[in-house]
């Protein structure tokens, strides 16, 4: 008991909770949201939300790259800064477009809670059980 109230933390504990991250939120955001994305590309191309004017179909590509590959690379702990990096752009844009259209917070909960999990891989890294640290990165 005296160990679960204690702000000690291991190494070994550490890299679980970032495998834990990183893997978690990796594979939501890929398969809640970029798979069907990809699978629906087509379909969505010619309406999906463009904020930079860039295009549809190149806007709704970035998000597929980013809610898709990046969320792999994530998962697997390979260039995890790069994918964590990509995906805090993703979310964030997310997020400002969805309290520019007004929505409740309750709306936009979802893209905040991605955002900062995303920033804390950022910020941490990948962790020693990840590809990165097996590569010696």
């Amino acid at each position: 008991m005296k160990k679960f109230f204690s702000t000690n933390y291991s190494q070994s504990a550490f890299n679980l909770a970032t495998l834990a991250l990183r893997v978690g939120f990796g594979l939501l955001i890929c398969i809640d949201h970029g798979l069907s994305k990809l699978m629906h590309f087509s379909n969505m191309a010619a309406s999906f939300f463009d904020p930079f004017h860039i295009g549809h179909r190149i806007s709704l590509a970035l998000v597929v790259f980013a809610e898709v590959f990046c969320a792999i690379l994530l998962v697997l702990g390979l260039f995890t800064r790069f994918a964590a990096l990509v995906l805090v752009i993703n979310m964030a844009v997310a997020a400002t477009v969805l309290f520019h259209k007004g929505l409740p917070l309750g709306q936009m909960e979802p893209a905040l809670v991605f955002l900062v999990a995303f920033i804390s891989i950022l910020l941490v890294g990948p962790g020693r059980i990840s590809v990165d640290s097996a590569m010696g990165k």
